[in-house]
């Protein structure tokens, strides 16, 4: 009796327990978006609406670049290269001599054959720099840079192994700080009577003003005593970060602009970054035609990596420095389009009649 109470008492268990839940179907919801019923255009692609669109290309496209290979061509631009490596190189004994501890001073003659109008830009340049290294892009401290006094003191790990000298923090942290390039350029010019005069070079306005005035930002209570105390500079630098400009105390520290021009990474191995200003002189050519004298202060070694160095002086325009290759490719690119579109034409004209007037099949 037991057992068939028992067997009872189970079979009612199992007839009281509920049947198992329907799964949940996997069907997206019944709308247009998720059943793909939307409206769409689709264009059709036909020789009235395809031909005119290469001629407009072509008309549109071959007028700017006239227009952007003419401008380049207005722009003037020399380029002088010091690196030292030849042996007639006046600059070939720096190379032989040069250590981080010695000074070491060039001078490179040179003529200009025609004047410099307006506002001239000087930069230097370097190739076989590759400053798009991964490990080296990421080798700096936004926050020590942007004036966090936290990060002085406590530099970021991806500045190793450049961000401590010591055991002491270094500010700025990074490979890229410690390359920072530091050569002096000056320019004088040689009158025909042999006086020779110094051209002003102006450094103030060559950064980004974002740039200075918003990425980069010296501590708060900034002052040459107390903000960078217990920080060294760079390994390769032989100034601490206060001390960059002796000549302008408002120039130190973060936000001179040498320094951060040189933090904008360049995106080849062969670059150029604007150095100084020659402001324009408006009774007279700002450079005239002539001979000049280039002195550097030879600071920069790039001989252990096959590199080189150069001085180049610009003037600019509306579109910038002097490029050609702007206007080339939109001549080239109009010109493409342009014979696309006499080519179709052509075999439209020809062949197109041919589908319209076949006969269909009964």
């Amino acid at each position: 009796m037991a057992s068939i109470h028992n067997g009872k008492e189970e079979d009612g268990h199992r007839s009281g327990s509920t049947a198992p839940s329907a799964e949940k179907s996997e069907k997206p919801d019944n709308t247009a978006f998720k059943q793909q019923r939307l409206p769409a255009w689709q264009p059709v692609l036909t020789a009235g609406s395809v031909v005119p669109a290469f001629f407009i290309i072509g008309l549109l496209f071959i007028p700017i670049g006239i227009g952007l290979f003419i401008t380049s061509n207005t722009m003037k631009e020399f380029e002088i290269d010091y690196t030292g490596v030849e042996r007639d190189s006046p600059c070939f004994s720096c190379t032989q001599l040069f250590s981080l501890n010695s000074t070491c001073v060039c001078s490179v003659p040179f003529t200009l054959q025609e004047s410099f109008e307006g506002n001239v830009f000087m930069y230097y340049g370097l190739s076989n720099f590759y400053q798009n290294h991964r490990r080296y892009v990421k080798s700096r401290d936004d926050r020590q840079l942007n004036g966090d006094t936290s990060a002085l003191t406590n530099p970021s790990q991806n500045c190793a192994p450049y961000n401590y000298n010591n055991k002491l923090p270094i500010a700025p942290c990074g490979a890229i700080a410690n390359s920072l390039f530091n050569d002096t350029l000056k320019l004088f010019y040689i009158q025909e009577n042999g006086n020779i005069t110094r051209i002003p070079l102006i450094k103030k306005g060559i950064a980004w003003w974002t740039d200075k005035y918003v990425k980069f930002r010296n501590p708060s209570g900034y002052n040459f005593t107390t903000a960078f105390q217990g920080t060294t500079g760079p390994i390769s630098w032989p100034r601490p970060v206060t001390e960059l400009d002796p000549t302008d105390p408002d120039n130190n520290g973060f936000i001179n602009e040498d320094f951060i021009v040189w933090m904008r990474t360049a995106a080849l191995p062969t670059f150029r970054k604007l150095y100084r200003m020659i402001p324009k002189n408006n009774q007279a050519p700002t450079l005239p035609r002539g001979n000049y004298t280039l002195e550097i202060t030879y600071n920069y070694p790039v001989i252990n990596f096959d590199g080189r160095k150069r001085m180049i002086l610009s003037t600019i325009s509306w579109m910038g420095g002097k490029n050609p290759f702007l206007g080339i490719a939109y001549m080239t690119v109009g010109s493409i389009a342009f014979v696309l579109g006499l080519v179709l034409l052509v075999i439209h004209y020809k062949y197109g009649n041919r589908n319209n007037n076949a006969e269909i099949p009964n």
